[in-house]
């Protein structure tokens, strides 16, 4: 029978009645946090920061974020790919109350849109060894490996084919869906039925890199769904055993996902304002260049000299406040940096706009929220308002000598 176990965001934690081995998977899967309690097969389980659903043996763990509007996080989600991608309603979810579904629901439509005239094709260089000649001989290859014998002939030719880069995203993010637990009949209907579709598509190995695409007159068609393909691939996906259980799964880090946002927001409202912004700027803490540091977002004047420091922090806040830690961590990238002043910005909880003077030194550190639960074009204000406040700030001098 199957049981099931619904959890979300910053919710309370749950006990639950777990077998040895479901509690070993669940901890080693890390969606959420669990703990024995003195019951016997007791435990206390609560979400921890990832969200998505998995299925071990019969049990089911759906974690839900804590945004209730799944069109707002899907609005979230399509910075991922470190530019902003849904603008319109395009890709609006389907009236569900599950993150993962509504996906693949969203994504079905989009993907019938897209190969409703036809497969995309294109030309494919491939290498082969034929009775009869196509394209031009390998004359290398024909020496050395066939020993100069007349057939089979090795050969390298150009295919008009739909095995292109856009099929097999498609086909991957398809695959990748059918793992997805409680889909309607219908979405893993038509997810079968793309399947089908792509069957003269090359389906990708595991653990292999997906193909790399170009945006181009040709594929306009295929935009959206590429896109949100490109969302359901960088999920983690997984399906192995654990003893004698079946374990499947698809998990998105919500930290990941505000970090993505954050950096691509609001570095392109900065823009508004001048020079470039880079996101994950690798530096080192130590002369020796041993301790390594990755600020998600420093904002570059158009000579380089760094005008902004910048840490997108997606967590709980302890109860008296933002976590010290965070802070000490934004007072190394001033130090590195030489920044009079860093910017913590945080998804929305109970605290309230702060500033931090460090003492000897005169850093100050801001922490700032945003509100994940306004709408969209709400939120980019929030995120211009920010911009503008950290752009009237400037650099001590230029540090990266």
């Amino acid at each position: 029978m199957t049981t099931s176990l619904t959890l979300t965001e910053g919710g309370e934690s749950r006990l639950v009645n777990l077998s040895l081995p479901e509690y070993e998977a669940l901890r080693g899967l890390a969606i959420v946090d669990i703990n024995p309690t003195l019951g016997a097969g007791t435990y206390e389980v609560s979400a921890g920061r990832k969200i998505g659903a998995v299925s071990i043996g019969e049990l089911q763990v759906l974690v839900r974020p804590k945004v209730a509007d799944l069109n707002r996080l899907l609005f979230l989600l399509g910075y991922s790919g470190k530019r902003p991608i849904w603008r319109d309603d395009r890709v609006q979810l389907a009236e569900a109350d599950e993150l993962l579904p509504a996906l693949a629901e969203t994504f079905v439509r989009l993907a019938a849109r897209a190969t409703e005239q036809g497969l995309l094709q294109g030309y494919q260089t491939v290498t082969d060894t034929l009775p009869v000649l196509r394209g031009r001989i390998l004359a290398g290859e024909q020496m050395t490996r066939r020993y100069g014998l007349p057939v089979p002939l090795a050969v390298e030719y150009d295919d008009f084919t739909v095995d292109t880069a856009e099929n097999r995203i498609l086909l991957a993010a398809a695959l990748r869906l059918l793992t997805v637990p409680r889909l309607s009949a219908d979405a893993r209907r038509r997810l079968q039925r793309l399947r089908i579709t792509l069957a003269d598509v090359t389906t990708p190995t595991r653990g292999s890199a997906l193909p790399t695409w170009q945006t181009s007159r040709l594929n306009t068609h295929y935009h959206d769904a590429l896109r949100l393909s490109k969302i359901v691939l960088a999920a983690q996906s997984f399906e192995h055993r654990a003893g004698d259980l079946a374990v499947t799964g698809f998990m998105f880090d919500m930290w990941q996902i505000y970090e993505d946002f954050v950096g691509t927001a609001l570095g392109e409202a900065l823009i508004a304002h001048g020079g470039r912004y880079v996101t994950q700027l690798p530096m080192h803490l130590d002369n020796a260049e041993e301790v390594r540091m990755q600020p998600d977002l420093v904002w570059l004047s158009p000579d380089g000299t760094p005008g902004a420091v910048v840490d997108a922090k997606y967590k709980a806040e302890r109860p008296a406040g933002f976590p010290n830690a965070d802070l000490y961590q934004m007072l190394a990238y001033c130090t590195v940096l030489a920044m009079p002043e860093g910017h913590l910005v945080y998804a929305k909880g109970n605290e309230a706009v702060r500033s931090h003077a460090v003492r000897h030194c005169g850093v100050v550190i801001h922490c700032h929220t945003l509100d994940l639960g306004l709408d969209p074009a709400a939120l980019l204000r929030q995120v211009d308002h920010l911009a503008d406040r950290i752009a009237r700030r400037k650099p001590l001098l230029n540090p990266l000598e």
